[in-house]
């Protein structure tokens, strides 16, 4: 397996408080909630990558991607050996207050979730992280 990353991005939609995340149905995070993202398609910028995976797995158009984070993804089988390599652009978006989330694409299910429930969510640790600082950014005042 090459090391060299693919790219990936995700976007986070954050309502209320409540952030808008997937069950995903595919690896990789393949049972866990997460973002909702995928690889990026050739000749695509990040932000548009998010953009699009973002109206495939929730059926909504978001807009305004402003880089939030960004991760170094790697996972390996047992015997160590590499099986996967992701670049993850993570993105804040914005969308209409009225627009509805669907599941469609890998998405299993979706929904709205406040920071204790993904705490006790399978969720993979970026999502977690992005979730935590987010809400300390907000407490703050600290804006992007």
């Amino acid at each position: 397996m090459n090391s060299i990353p693919r790219p990936a991005s995700s976007a986070i939609l954050e309502r209320d408080g409540r952030f808008l995340l997937v069950l995903r149905s595919n690896p990789p995070s393949a049972d866990m909630y997460a973002f909702p993202g995928g690889r990026a398609e050739v000749g695509e910028t990040p932000a548009e990558a998010a953009l699009r995976e973002f109206e495939e797995e929730t059926g909504i158009k978001a807009r305004n991607p402003r880089l939030f984070e960004t991760y170094d993804l790697r996972s390996h089988a047992s015997d160590g050996t590499l099986t996967s390599h992701f670049l993850l652009s993570v993105f804040l978006v914005d969308a209409d207050e009225d627009a509805v989330a669907v599941a469609a694409d890998d998405a299993a299910e979706i929904g709205w979730y406040s920071m204790e429930e993904i705490r006790a969510l399978p969720v993979p640790a970026s999502v977690l992280e992005c979730v935590e600082r987010f809400a300390a950014e907000r407490n703050t005042g600290h804006r992007h």
